[in-house]
């Protein structure tokens, strides 16, 4: 069977694996991100070390590889990323030479929300929003059968950088109150380190405390309702009829689901109150769609 590699680019760690035909891995590695330019050699050299480990380029066909921020898919560059710290990155034709394999590169929620509806959580909905909630928040959607895409380094869904508390706190982007200033896994660490003096590894820490602490409760709790405000203004814009929450929050399942679809239903008033799923491919969503997007090569070369 023809295997690919899969490569998501994270904002704090880059995951690889080599995917055989029935979409199992059969080799896999990760290794953190770097800044700026650097990424993209840090890909490079775990992307070589897979193919080695799975044969060499005879075994391995192709590579999907997907990325944060704007990304345009058509040119494969890596246009810009506020938490990568990159710009204007030939990032396909870098790794095409590193590997000697075709590579595509797309977006990473784009790709994580086409694996959630084709084989996940939206998997049967004509109509689904994929939203990630890790070191950012992006989402991906799929609007009556078809999967949206912009051109020209356009990215659709990039509701991480709508402005959701004008009042509140810095975003990388250099905006003032975004969702992802605030509701972000990063942000609600750093929200909590701020309120307590206590820094803590990541959100789900602060998910925890919050049974036993008010000071990560309204940490949590704020994060939530902005998140709820987010999601009120995509389903305004898109009607998805179920949103599939993904990346490392959605980690959390039912402790984010339960307070944050009431939430919603209060705040959506003209469309109908989308469905909350937890994704199914978890945080491997970026992988699946790497992977779809490798053997998607395949059938155009």
């Amino acid at each position: 069977m023809s295997r690919v590699l899969a490569v998501d680019v994270g904002g704090t760690t880059i995951k690889a694996e080599i995917v055989d035909e029935s979409g199992a891995a059969t080799a896999s590695g990760t290794v953190p991100t770097p800044k700026g330019a650097a990424a993209l050699d840090a890909v490079a050299g775990l992307g070589k070390q897979l193919i080695a480990t799975a044969g060499g380029a005879a075994g391995t066909v192709a590579a999907g590889v997907v990325l944060p921020g704007i990304v345009d898919p058509a040119r494969r560059m890596a246009v810009y990323s506020a938490n990568i710290g990159w710009s204007d990155l030939d990032a396909g034709d870098l790794l095409e030479r590193a590997w000697g394999i075709p590579v595509g590169v797309d977006h990473d929620v784009t790709c994580a929300g086409w694996a959630e509806w084709v084989s996940g959580a939206g998997q049967g909905c004509e109509d689904i929003a994929f939203v990630a909630i890790g070191t950012g928040i992006s989402a991906a959607v799929v609007s009556g059968g078809r999967l949206l895409r912009g051109s020209g380094g356009r990215q659709p869904g990039e509701i991480g950088h709508v402005v959701v508390r004008p009042d509140g706190p810095m975003c990388g982007c250099g905006a003032r109150g975004c969702l992802e200033a605030i509701a972000s896994a990063t942000s609600i660490a750093r929200a909590y380190a701020e309120a307590t003096g206590t820094a803590v590894p990541g959100a789900l820490d602060v998910e925890r405390a919050a049974a036993h602490d008010d000071r990560a409760r309204k940490v949590w709790d704020e994060a939530v309702s902005a998140l709820a405000d987010g999601l009120t203004m995509l389903t305004a814009l898109v009607a998805p009829e179920r949103i599939v929450l993904g990346g490392g929050l959605a980690a959390s399942g039912d402790f984010l689901l339960r307070p944050l679809a009431p939430l919603l239903a209060e705040r959506v008033l003209v469309q109908p109150v989308p469905t909350l799923a937890q994704a199914r491919h978890g945080t491997r969503a970026g992988l699946a769609g790497a992977a779809l997007l490798a053997r998607q090569q395949l059938a155009l070369g």
